[in-house]
């Protein structure tokens, strides 16, 4: 591992200056006053590398520390976007894929979106940034390629066919992207997928940008959909999330009611209550409704039942938003677990369908 490394080679450096130090023999030699000038600067010169050593080994203690579980690479995530730290991702990306952050795609948006965020950020510097996740096996490569087709440039394309030669293992999935069969996170529709909604919140969190936010904020009459399990889910989410972040965030909060004066009626009507819930810290009211709404919709016949399945499982992946919301938010001990865990699936149906739950 590339921190590993660096660690060895610090401890070799250090050793390797208590050899080169001058002796008090060698010293004694030259005689006169350059033999004290020379002691001088030479223990000088000896004194600065050893600082800079022993700083540079307590930096890389301190990214392994960072990076070292599930909740420290959360936690890190949670603060990024007040600290950023470019020059630690190659670091991040590699542990997601050491710990298994990668390893259930339809979970991972929010660490895709994460990525995708830091690498729009950091356009100019784009190829050396994306250089530093390297290397990495091919099942967790899916990442890489994630990050950079959810990162929004305008020369997303070029940079995946920049690193198509480090992925030959991925190269079919590259081409889908590049000849448009698979569509960049900002081409999707909130309502594919719950995933969609994750890499959201995940740009947003790299970046404090508004616009993911924005995007969340127009799909807000999903929660009112009659219809669909799936659009109901999803709305559901987007609101309850929005409600959770703007009701500790008071720049979401702004946002969120600068929006009203923007926005559709269907979109201002939801808005509403998403503001309501933030300014009255009611958010348990929100997901009670959606408990409400979900359980009417499933009693209409087959059509309900039959989705159930699906919703079960696009569920797990948007209360881990919710949960990773919440962490972001200032409360990483409600979040870490919930993203991390691993009874997320149960704990996901319970928290908004628990009849339905139960019956099946």
């Amino acid at each position: 591992m590339t921190i590993n490394r660096t660690a060895r080679r610090l401890r070799m450096a250090l050793a390797t200056l208590v050899l080169i130090a001058p002796s008090p023999i060698a010293i004694a030699r030259d005689g006169g006053l350059r033999e004290s000038s020379g002691r001088e600067n030479g223990a000088k010169v000896v004194r600065q590398k050893r600082a800079d050593l022993v700083r540079e080994a307590r930096l890389v203690e301190e990214t392994r520390r960072k990076f070292a579980s599930p909740d420290a690479v959360l936690a890190w995530v949670n603060g990024y976007r007040l600290e950023p730290e470019p020059e630690k991702i190659g670091e991040a990306v590699k542990a997601m894929a050491r710990l298994g952050m990668f390893d259930e795609p339809e979970r991972a948006g929010v660490f895709f979106g994460f990525l995708g965020g830091v690498i729009a950020d950091r356009q100019v510097e784009a190829k050396e940034l994306i250089a530093t996740f390297f290397p990495l096996r091919p099942e967790h490569q899916l990442g890489v390629i994630r990050a950079i087709a959810a990162s929004g440039l305008p020369e997303w394309k070029d940079l995946l066919g920049h690193f198509a030669e480090r992925m030959p293992a991925r190269g079919g999935l590259i081409t889908q992207y590049l000849t448009g069969k698979l569509k960049p996170l900002w081409e999707r529709k909130i309502e594919e997928s719950p995933e969609v909604l994750d890499s959201l919140w995940g740009f947003y969190f790299a970046t404090g940008s508004h616009l993911p936010v924005v995007r969340i904020i127009t799909a807000l009459p999903l929660a009112a959909d009659k219809n669909s399990l799936e659009k109901l889910t999803v709305g559901s989410m987007a609101k309850w999330t929005l409600a959770t972040n703007a009701q500790r965030e008071k720049d979401l909060l702004d946002l969120a009611r600068a929006e009203m004066r923007h926005q559709p009626k269907a979109v201002q009507k939801e808005l509403a209550e998403v503001i309501q819930a933030a300014e009255n810290f009611e958010t348990a009211k929100l997901r009670k409704a959606a408990v409400g709404a979900i359980d009417q919709l499933r009693t209409k016949g087959p059509e309900a039942a039959r989705t159930w399945v699906w919703w079960g499982t696009a569920a797990q992946t948007a209360i881990a938003v919710g949960c990773v919301a919440l962490s972001v938010a200032g409360v990483p001990q409600a979040g870490i677990p919930c993203i991390v865990g691993g009874a997320v699936a149960t704990g996901a149906t319970r928290l908004i369908a628990p009849t339905f739950g139960a019956q099946q």
